[in-house]
């Protein structure tokens, strides 16, 4: 087992849990990002920080990385889930709900 890189443990110590009403913000200014579940929420942060354009659109084009829309927010503002995880990685702020 390799090393893991230090992006990607400064990105593991920079992820947390959190609250929907404090990602809200986020969703308003368009800056949110729903990771899929079947990813690792740390290693899509990490193609972003390297622009890894290629990971990325494959990613995007099979809908495990794309905008909030209206609907997540408004599923996450009635459930309030315990299981949403984020990081910050400017622009975007990366959403991630663990099952």
């Amino acid at each position: 087992m390799t090393e893991p890189s230090e992006t990607y443990a400064a990105i593991v110590g920079a992820t947390a849990q959190i609250e929907w009403k404090d990602l809200e913000p986020h969703f308003a200014r368009g800056e949110l990002l729903v990771v899929d579940s079947a990813l690792d929420l740390v290693e899509v942060a990490q193609a972003l920080i390297e622009d890894d354009s290629t990971r990325v659109k494959d990613w995007m084009q099979n809908n495990q990385l794309s905008s909030a829309s209206d609907q997540q927010a408004a599923d996450w503002h009635e459930r309030n889930p315990e299981t949403l995880w984020a990081v910050v990685i400017r622009p975007w702020v990366l959403v991630q709900e663990r099952r």
